[in-house]
């Protein structure tokens, strides 16, 4: 263990979460960042790759998710628009009781994903091409994970119509979001009504070292998904759900 991940597991601990086989955990992270590193020359990933930035600006802010939901309790994970793998892979290793699903949209992406779970020696993790919205009306998907997630993906309003028709009624969407996030948040509550859901809570951090602030809005599902939503494939993002919006 070097200084970078010294300093990367006491930040961790600080957060409350301590590594059950930490040589193990320790080794699959720094092969994710040599890998990251590699594949970013070919595909773009990340601006992100020196290598103390990557564990606290990818690594450690993924983890931060536990913040806002007891990942012990959880068994299920879906992480959507997840790019690079985050937050779902940093929290895989960190948790690896989770059964895990990624959705994103570009083929290359996936298969990034899948070759460097395989490096990892991730077991359920299930690396899914395609659109949210027509994942999320697929029924071994839809209302079925304890937790859904999504990091830097879209505005709330929108998010919320991709993300929450994958919870399960009682499961939680953690969204995870920079600096200003009021006036999002305050639009996105209508769209959270409309797919039976509510805003449970909202959480302000800031990144350890260089101090950025991230937020955490984390939503309850209250029921199951209504039969419009989520609508067709770049409805979302176009004409996302907002207050007196109709558009069906």
């Amino acid at each position: 263990m070097d200084d970078i991940q010294r300093l990367f597991v006491d930040r961790l601990v600080s957060i409350g979460i301590t590594l059950d086989n930490p040589e193990d955990q320790l080794r699959q992270f720094e092969t994710y960042y040599r890998w990251l590193v590699e594949w970013n020359e070919k595909m773009n990933l990340t601006g992100i790759t020196e290598r103390e930035a990557v564990y606290e600006k990818h690594f450690y802010d993924s983890l931060t998710l536990c913040q806002a939901v007891d990942l012990h309790h959880a068994s299920t994970l879906a992480d959507i628009g997840s790019g690079a793998g985050f937050p779902s892979l940093p929290v895989k290793i960190a948790f690896p009781h989770l059964k895990v699903t990624i959705v994103d949209s570009l083929a290359k992406r996936i298969r990034f994903l899948e070759q460097l779970t395989a490096e990892l020696g991730l077991q359920d993790v299930v690396c899914l091409h395609g659109r949210a919205e027509e994942v999320g009306r697929d029924p071994v998907h839809r209302d079925r994970y304890d937790v859904v997630t999504a990091r830097a993906v879209a505005r709330q309003a929108a998010l919320n119509e991709l993300c929450l028709p994958f919870v399960r009624t009682g499961g939680m969407f953690i969204a995870m979001k920079g600096s200003d996030v009021d006036a999002e948040l305050e639009e996105s509550r209508y769209s959270a009504r409309k797919l039976n859901a509510a805003i449970q809570d909202t959480l302000a951090l800031k990144l350890p070292g260089e101090g950025s602030a991230r937020h955490l809005i984390a939503f309850i599902k209250q029921g199951s998904t209504p039969q419009p939503y989520p609508r067709k494939p770049g409805m979302p993002l176009r004409q996302p759900l907002v207050s007196g919006s109709v558009r069906i």
